[in-house]
């Protein structure tokens, strides 16, 4: 007997509208509230028209604040539960809940289609419950479930150095098979940005960055 088929994967970015002094506040100084606020809406861009690029059943973008000129078309936008960063996600992974779903943040505007490939292929999910995203500060850039669970999520202490762990080990906890794609840098400090636009030079981020440098330098 044929079993029925998994639908395509949801796509999600969890994301701050990039207003100055509401996002990346670590990248001031030496960047003006300003800037800091336009690198985050680059990184957020370059985040999105990545996302444009990959097989999905949908592509949503699960947003603290309002939208405005910078959101691409093709994305729908669903707000961010005004709770505790992991009651967030878990929020964001119950609005979706109709499929796999996928979830990346905005902080590495460095991420592709190819990065996302080996988790959104049609065998993505097979003998797989979850896909992992590390990032090199201990915490994590994509989550995947085949069958979104608020639960998996819900008490994990986001925020510190060992956030990754903890999260991963919640899910094999669970019993759940999971895969892991590349680590990745997230983008909190200006050293950290200088490295991810290193990583994607031809990225909005990196191309404001560099506009950004001579009056900052050194860092």
């Amino acid at each position: 007997m044929m079993t029925e088929a998994r639908p395509p994967t949801t796509l999600l970015v969890i994301a701050k509208q990039p207003r100055p002094g509401f996002v990346k506040t670590r990248l001031t100084p030496p960047f003006t509230p300003d800037q800091a606020a336009a690198l985050a809406e680059a990184a957020l861009v370059d985040t999105l028209q990545a996302i444009r690029r990959c097989p999905a059943h949908r592509r949503v973008l699960v947003l603290d604040g309002k939208p405005g000129r910078w959101l691409p078309s093709g994305i729908e936008v669903i707000p961010q539960a005004m709770r505790r960063p992991d009651e967030r996600l878990a929020e964001a992974f119950s609005a979706v809940a109709d499929g796999p779903a996928l979830v990346v943040g905005s902080d590495t505007p460095q991420l592709t289609p190819q990065l996302l490939a080996p988790a959104l292929v049609s065998s993505a999910w097979h003998e797989c419950d979850a896909w992992f995203g590390p990032a090199t500060d201990g915490g994590f850039w994509a989550l995947g479930l085949a069958a979104p669970d608020p639960t998996l999520l819900r008490g994990v202490p986001m925020s510190t150095p060992h956030t990754g762990a903890a999260q991963r080990r919640r899910l094999t906890t669970a019993g759940l098979h999971v895969r892991d794609l590349p680590p990745l840098r997230d983008v909190d400090t200006a050293p950290d940005a200088i490295a991810v636009a290193a990583a994607a030079p031809r990225s909005r981020f990196a191309t404001l960055l560099e506009n950004y440098l001579p009056a900052t330098r050194p860092l």
